[in-house]
């Protein structure tokens, strides 16, 4: 299993929110290029990079940033937030992103994944699955797109996507255990490779996700920033 630390920005600094809430921001850093070599140095898989400010505005706030910690690391990045255009996409690329994180615009306008597999290829499309009470949630989590997690599975794969990303947004940042059952039913519903992400803030929320069978990878998120988790211990220690 692929462990990846994320990395979320907002005006330029470090930061986490609990459940996708501006109102409830922790800020962890002001210096994300430092932030990304340290996550490397303990053995972080690739990092995943969410631009705050683009995901709430539609617009993506820091290409620069994602060009400056791509040129620092050697490791996989996977980029999203407010990216609403094939060239938004193509800059991100080319900023050095290995994949991109694709949610709202998923929903709202419906032929713009198989567009975009056509022109990138799925290998580098991550379809955001940002869930509550079974349904996908979109623009910034505060909205409900009327898809269940299933029927919005079905579409994407068919649609070109090559990742999932599944995040039970209940859970996220709350650091009480992760959305194992729901993340099971993602990869028994889907050929694709699935991350799990939200509310893990444990070693054991890490080993109960290593005993799912077929599961990609895991992003690790505040568990990482608040030390409830040693990156380079899990690895060592399950050696992944």
């Amino acid at each position: 299993m692929k462990m990846y630390a994320a990395i979320d920005l907002f005006k330029g600094q470090v930061v986490r929110l609990r459940q996708g809430k501006l109102e409830e921001m922790t800020v962890y850093g002001s210096d994300p290029v430092k932030t990304a070599l340290f996550w490397q140095s303990q053995g972080a898989d690739g990092l995943h990079i969410v631009d705050l400010e683009g995901a709430f505005s539609g617009t993506p706030r820091h290409l620069d940033l994602l060009e400056k910690i791509a040129y620092a690391v050697t490791i996989p990045i996977q980029f999203g937030g407010g990216l609403r255009t094939v060239e938004q996409v193509l800059k991100a690329l080319e900023g050095g992103a290995q994949r991109v994180v694709i949610g709202s615009k998923l929903v709202t306008d419906p032929g713009f994944l198989q567009e975009l597999s056509e022109k990138i290829g799925p290998e580098k499309i991550v379809a955001a699955l940002d869930t509550q009470n079974g349904e996908i949630q979109i623009e910034g989590w505060k909205k409900s797109s009327g898809y269940s997690l299933e029927n919005f599975i079905k579409w994407v794969e068919q649609k070109g996507a090559g990742f999932l990303l599944y995040t039970n947004i209940q859970t996220d940042g709350t650091l009480k255990g992760a959305d194992v059952r729901g993340t099971q039913k993602v990869v028994e519903m889907s050929r694709l490779p699935v991350f799990a992400s939200g509310g893990i803030g444990c070693t054991k929320d890490v080993e109960e996700l290593l005993k799912l069978k077929g599961l990609y990878g895991a992003i690790l998120g505040r568990s990482l920033y608040e030390g409830k988790i040693s990156l380079s211990e899990i690895k060592k220690n399950f050696k992944l």
